[in-house]
């Protein structure tokens, strides 16, 4: 009798075991794909799972070249169902490629800058952020190397910046891509002027390399590899809070670059409840809370947030037109071309 009993509750263990596994298993999850900075993402992440215990948010990183080709090609079968700040133009060519679902009518985008709803894009996108571009130099490594401070995209020409400077790819990076259009559109450069520059910049191998990831240059600064990068304020805003006084931020007369940012429903998607719930939360509560800690270039109207070292009145670049997918896709084949000579 006694072994009987043994087995009965060991088999009820099991039972119980197995059965909460089960419930495990059916907790819904809610796929995000996003290129934004690790420190923003783990925030979001703890804000994610202390608002919805219920569901399992998994956020993932990627470069937005690759978010934008991987939903593209997969479209309603891709496992992403939001994709959170991602580049203007590349939203661009995902709501011509038929692979977002409509927001029509179901947000408040009044309470969003004008900028950032263009009219192409009201009805699938959601603004998230807007970052502008800086030039970061080490001032350590500057000093160690004798070199001056640059005060111009052209200083860096000089061969005593050899191996001492680096810059994400326009490619793969937006932060990449919104520097070379500033200077496409910049007065004075133009296209060729601009692919010129950046040829030089590497035939003369003072560029170590144009980067996949928009943080690689900030990475190359503060572990002293590289002096001058080419790098989003926000980011080197962190750093420099966190402790890396050796880096400074410097703008050149062409202005800050910028890119607007913002968050999609992946085709199909927008329908489960979950996914409505989390874009929900994304657009009623951390947008804000994104721009107050860490990004206070203004997005939303009637804010004027303020960080520690973030740089105010910030002069920015012409940037018209940087949302179009069609002239971002000839830019990106002539600069392939520039580097294939």
């Amino acid at each position: 009798m006694k072994k009987i009993l043994i087995l009965l509750c060991a088999i009820s263990l099991l039972f119980v075991a197995c059965f909460a596994t089960a419930c495990g298993e059916k907790k819904p999850t809610v796929n995000i794909y996003t290129s934004t900075e690790q420190y923003n993402m783990e925030y979001l992440q703890a804000c994610l799972n202390k608002q919805f215990p219920d569901y399992n948010v998994v956020i993932s990183y990627m470069s937005t070249g690759d978010i934008a080709a991987k939903v593209q090609n997969e479209g309603e079968l891709s496992d992403a169902d939001i994709i959170y700040t991602e580049e203007y133009a590349y939203l661009q060519t995902l709501i011509a490629a038929g692979v977002v679902d409509s927001i029509a009518g179901d947000y408040d985008m009044t309470k969003y800058t004008d900028e950032s709803v263009p009219a192409s894009m009201k009805d699938y996108v959601l603004p998230s952020m807007k970052q502008g571009g800086c030039i970061v130099v080490n001032t350590k490594v500057l000093e160690e190397k004798g070199i001056e401070k640059p005060t111009s995209y052209r200083d860096l020409l000089d061969p005593k910046y050899k191996n001492l400077v680096c810059m994400p790819s326009p490619v793969s990076s937006g932060t990449g891509y919104m520097f070379y259009y500033s200077l496409v559109n910049a007065e004075g450069w133009g296209e060729d002027e601009a692919l010129d520059y950046f040829w030089n910049l590497k035939k003369s191998k003072n560029m170590v390399e144009f980067s996949k990831s928009g943080s690689t240059p900030m990475n190359k600064l503060v572990q002293k590899e590289v002096a001058v990068g080419f790098c989003m304020i926000c980011t080197a805003v962190e750093k420099i809070n966190a402790g890396n006084r050796d880096l400074e931020i410097l703008f050149f007369d062409e202005g800050a670059p910028f890119n607007l940012y913002g968050n999609i429903f992946v085709k199909g998607k927008k329908a489960r409840p979950e996914v409505r719930e989390v874009m929900d939360y994304l657009e009623s509560f951390y947008t804000n809370e994104a721009s107050k800690l860490f990004y206070p270039e203004q997005i939303l109207k009637d804010t004027d947030y303020t960080i520690e070292n973030h740089p105010t009145d910030i002069a920015y670049a012409d940037m018209d037109g940087v949302i179009d997918p069609e002239k971002k896709a000839d830019l990106l084949a002539k600069w392939n071309e520039m580097l294939a000579k």
